[in-house]
């Protein structure tokens, strides 16, 4: 049952995690798994649960996200009324951009006050999962929350800013730590950034807080409300990847090559995206290619293992990637050794040259960049 809510996506909150590959574009439009960005893992759970208006909060960087939502057709979002909405990073108060969460929250008060849906789904666009956003929604409602906060079961945290949740057997968090110290192997409830509430509710909350002078969302409101608040936490159980670091994208994209993992992310419900028109990848005689995902325009004259290769790579004859993941238009030369290296967007790497790192430290190659 498609309830009646609003999605907001916040596209550059967590940038600071992974500056390597936020350095030109938002965190939410960074490539994955081959052809998608990590926007629309967000966008299509939103789709998906009946959600046909979406908010897409910007700060800086964001011409790749826009040429990649485009009309947002793609998701079924070029409506007349509601579908993709851009909105601007100021807040109401100032000409400057948003510092933080609550900013950019008091920032687009306006949009939320002329919508008349009666909840808001929060997201970030940091994460891949299959969320079923209905089922929050359901849960929430059944709850008589004020906020609910999705979280999941994790071992390790890299992030620059967490939030661990503490819920008693009804799912009511009873206790909120934020960047708690944490010792390894350590099992937490890690909030992954998808949050619902009633809509005036949050206009309450963001107009409390403009009345009070609070600056953190995480600090000034859910840490010191916790129990005066009625906060629920929904735990996901399904597949889920925090993109926290270099290192964990690519730990998370060498996962997709798992056939368990894509079935459980890709196959009950579609993850939309940009669909392009590209040729059928060539395999020239003489390539061999093994458990790799190889998108469309690609053309292989040497040897691919356990990589991902984005749309229009060219890999030269005598060639070896192993454990790799490159990007569109990467292009790398003749008798080349790669392993386990991340190349950005447009990279040439010329005959003959080897390059390698490893699973915790990848060698990262930046956009447009010729070695």
């Amino acid at each position: 049952m498609a309830r009646s809510a609003v999605g907001v996506i916040f596209t550059n909150i967590q940038d600071k995690n992974i500056p390597e590959l936020s350095s030109h574009r938002t965190m939410a439009s960074i490539p994955f798994a081959g052809r998608y960005r990590l926007i629309d893992f967000a966008l299509s759970n939103l789709v998906n649960a009946g959600i046909t208006t979406v908010g897409i909060v910007t700060k800086n960087n964001y011409q790749s996200l826009i040429d990649h939502l485009g009309s947002g057709k793609d998701w079924d979002l070029a409506r007349k009324d509601g579908g993709i909405i851009l909105l601007p990073p100021y807040s109401n108060e100032t000409d400057a951009p948003y510092k933080n969460r609550l900013e950019a929250l008091m920032g687009i008060t306006g949009f939320l006050r002329h919508r008349k849906e009666d909840y808001v789904a929060l997201y970030d666009g940091d994460g891949v999962s299959r969320l079923d956003i209905d089922d929050v929604l359901r849960f929430h409602e059944q709850s008589h929350a004020d906020i609910t906060m999705v979280y999941h079961e994790a071992d390790s945290v890299e992030s620059h800013y967490y939030i661990t949740v503490d819920p008693d057997n009804s799912g009511r968090i009873t206790s909120l730590q934020i960047n708690p110290k944490l010792k390894t192997g350590d099992k937490v409830n890690l909030y992954i950034n998808v949050m619902v509430v009633h809509r005036n509710y949050l206009m309450d909350i963001i107009q409390n807080a403009v009345q009070s002078g609070l600056n953190s969302f995480g600090r000034d409101i859910l840490a010191k409300n916790v129990q005066s608040m009625r906060i629920f936490g929904y735990k996901f159980d399904g597949y889920y990847a925090g993109i926290t670091s270099l290192p964990r994208y690519f730990r998370y994209s060498m996962e997709m090559l798992d056939k368990d993992v894509r079935h459980e992310l890709f196959g009950a419900r579609d993850i939309y995206t940009k669909v392009r028109d590209s040729a059928p990848s060539k395999y020239i005689e003489g390539a061999s290619v093994k458990n790799s995902l190889v998108s469309d325009g690609c053309v292989i004259e040497g040897t691919v293992e356990n990589s991902i290769l984005f749309r229009g790579v060219n890999v030269g004859k005598g060639s070896v990637v192993r454990n790799c993941v490159l990007m569109q238009e990467t292009v790398v030369g003749a008798s080349c050794r790669l392993n386990c290296v991340i190349t950005d967007k447009n990279v040439v790497i010329r005959d003959r040259r080897q390059l390698s790192g490893c699973e915790e430290l990848p060698y990262f190659v930046a956009k447009g960049k010729m070695l």
